[in-house]
């Protein structure tokens, strides 16, 4: 996968490339990962991307000229077609089936905006998608843009040493994970269910996915709200919520 960020601050992505899951897409060619300066593209000798906004207001704008210079030269450098992305508290809420979305494309470009928000006409005419880690601000959008590239960098074949990993963990099935446990048996009062010890695959099969679904039902429960669940769901379900009740 191509992916490139339009970002005032490049430096800080040293971090998402150094370590962890994207350095590991990056060094196994899953992902390359390009970052462009907006300010290498302004009009003047400070460099400046940012303005005062039409109409009056707190703080500044990032205008369209630099944004729209540097998302077009970094397009150049594609393999093939580009989905633009801008991180906005406007946009779409980023969540695991967009992650899922987004690595089953080629080529990604995100773009990190600061201060309060980006000239409109860059949005309207360079951007495919906004997308929103929640409803709360962040100071800029390179934290979003790292997150969501973590997101989908584990998604993309040969990145995780187990590919099972995305496949049994919180949001893969619209549900929270079940709870896990790991050595020693007992501790601090505290033992490891018995069932997970039993060595019946299937028993700790359905044990797991009753937890993840009375998980959810306690914690997250508008994941269920428009989700049919089997009749085997159901009774696991209530096993698990009438245990917990005693």
């Amino acid at each position: 996968m191509w992916t490139a960020v339009v970002s005032i601050f490049p430096e800080m992505f040293h971090a998402l490339t150094g370590d962890g899951v994207v350095a590991r897409a990056i060094a196994g060619g899953n992902m390359s990962l390009r970052v462009i300066n907006p300010r290498d593209f302004a009009a003047d000798r400070r460099r400046s991307v940012d303005d005062h906004s039409y109409g009056g207001g707190p703080g500044m704008v990032m205008t369209a000229p630099a944004l729209t210079d540097a998302v077009r030269e970094a397009r150049k450098s594609a393999p093939g077609p580009v989905t633009t992305v801008y991180m906005s508290p406007q946009g779409r809420r980023f969540d695991q089936a967009a992650a899922a979305e987004l690595a089953g494309l080629d080529n990604l470009l995100f773009v990190a905006g600061r201060y309060e928000g980006v000239d409109e006409r860059f949005v309207e005419r360079e951007v495919d998608m906004e997308l929103s880690l929640g409803d709360f601000v962040l100071t800029g959008g390179e934290l979003a843009v790292m997150v969501v590239l973590d997101a989908v960098a584990r998604l993309l074949p040969g990145t995780l040493g187990n590919p099972a990993s995305t496949e049994c963990e919180s949001f893969a099935d619209n549900l929270l994970d079940y709870p896990h446990y790991s050595r020693p048996p007992e501790y601090r009062g505290a033992e490891v269910p018995s069932v997970l010890l039993s060595g019946d695959h299937a028993a700790i099969a359905r044990w797991r996915r009753g937890q993840a679904l009375a998980r959810t039902w306690r914690r997250r429960p508008d994941l269920l709200v428009n989700r049919v669940l089997s009749a085997e769901d159901r009774d696991l379900l209530r096993q698990h919520l009438l245990q917990a009740a005693e």
